[in-house]
């Protein structure tokens, strides 16, 4: 979109900084929003997109992202992560640090937001959480200060908890010296050796190895009078059980500096749909009970949980195609997260529209201290444009995502992304003429 106009029209804008929900124009020059308004006029050769019935946002971000590169390629690259970024409906992410090497040095960070910068020609915002510990083994911090001074936004070992409390403790107090959140993989490892699933009526059924919901619940219920004790700013990643959401409800209502994220597989399916044995339901933490389900979506509903968060996790086909209990833990979220999002809460009335563009856009803003998007005139354009009515059907032979590792394919959604527009660029995902 560099030198060019465009004008977005008849959209509404949902923008929860501002206040405004309302219809209007958006005349945009040179990356830039010049005016904002009703039936605004433009020339001739000006591109006029009709946004009727679709809603504009401030850009989605979403703050758990698996890119892989470096030392995972054949998973997902810099370029085909933010490609499905984009197509689903985000003007920025948040790439975790269990790469190869791990994001525990400051040459890491310079190498991944140099390849970031020529994706897309700057499309999208990529931002880094670092790792908390050198090499993510959990034994000695990693540079914080170094990693934070390079650009690092959080700290996280995720895919791996922050076991010892020792750790946990500095990693908040170190942290907090560069208003960073820690970022936690909730679970007590020697609760879940060998599991594979959620422990329950399913597992014994199925004869698969489980994981119980306690081992969440307890490394959170460690975790959050750490943070007060240190003064730390911690943040719990993809939440996946009642009795957490509970905890950090209790927590919020003590002052304590908890916020939490849920993805979307976590409020839509349950472990009923490991009864397949599809590796495409493996994931980690795993798919829980109907009970944890509606006790997510109650903690969306009510502000226990911030934000919505996919942890995108792309693995390849034959890395998937083995016995259930030899597969990796996992799946791809970017390109289906806004149809899930609004098909399993909105349209169920767990959320409005407004609610869902604070969990994917201000909130996860909010808790790494970036700086708030505003739409008005002469600030720079960084929208999320999509169609709060659209049902698509999911086929993941047209992801942009280099790999397919999806349990939705095939399903009905309401809701989809038409497009986004950042840094002077422009990407449509899903645009009628």
């Amino acid at each position: 979109m560099n030198r060019r106009q465009m004008l977005l029209k008849g959209g509404k804008l949902v923008d929860p900084v501002s206040g405004r929900d309302e219809t209007l124009d958006i005349h945009i020059v040179e990356g830039r929003i010049d005016r904002l308004g009703a039936a605004l006029s433009v020339p001739s050769h000006v591109e006029v997109i009709d946004l009727k019935g679709k809603i504009v946002a401030p850009g989605f971000i979403d703050m758990h992202v698996h890119l892989r590169e470096p030392g995972f390629e054949h998973k997902e690259t810099i370029l085909t992560g933010c490609t499905a970024a984009a197509a689903g409906g985000f003007t920025a992410v948040c790439c975790m640090p269990n790469t190869n090497p791990p994001i525990d040095d400051e040459s890491v960070v310079r190498f991944i937001r140099e390849r970031a910068k020529a994706a897309l020609d700057g499309l999208l915002d990529v931002f880094l959480i670092a790792a908390v510990t050198k090499g993510r083994k959990g034994e000695h911090l990693a540079p914080l200060a170094e990693l934070a001074t390079a650009g690092a936004v959080a700290f996280t070992d995720d895919g791996d908890p922050i076991h010892n409390a020792e750790i946990m403790r500095r990693a908040l107090e170190y942290a907090s010296m560069f208003k960073k959140p820690i970022i936690q993989h909730a679970q007590d490892l020697p609760l879940t050796k060998g599991g594979v699933m959620n422990e329950g009526f399913n597992s014994t059924a199925l004869g698969l190895p489980g994981m119980p919901d306690i081992a969440e619940d307890t490394m959170i219920a460690r975790d959050i009078p750490l943070a007060g004790y240190a003064n730390g700013q911690y943040h719990v990643a993809h939440m996946s059980t009642a009795g957490a959401t509970e905890l950090v409800r209790a927590g919020k209502a003590k002052g304590s500096p908890v916020t939490a994220e849920v993805a979307p597989h976590h409020f839509t399916l349950t472990d009923d749909a490991v009864r397949t044995y599809d590796t495409n339901t493996k994931m980690n933490p795993p798919l829980r009970t109907r009970d944890d389900v509606e006790e997510l979506k109650r903690g969306l509903k009510d502000g226990t949980i911030d934000v919505i968060a996919t942890d995108h996790a792309p693995h390849s086909f034959d890395e998937k195609q083995v016995e259930f209990q030899q597969a990796p833990f996992g799946i791809i979220g970017l390109e289906t997260a806004i149809g899930l999002s609004v098909t399993e809460l909105v349209m169920k009335g767990v959320l409005s529209i407004y609610q869902l563009v604070e969990k994917f856009s201000v909130n996860p803003r909010r808790i790494l201290h970036l700086p708030t998007i505003v739409i008005a005139e002469g600030e720079t354009a960084n929208v999320t444009i999509f169609d709060p009515v659209a049902e698509w059907v999911v086929d993941v032979r047209k992801f942009k995502s280099k790999s397919k590792n999806s349990p939705f394919g095939g399903r009905r959604l309401t809701g989809r992304p038409v497009g986004v527009i950042n840094n002077g660029q422009v990407y449509w995902s899903f645009l009628s003429p």
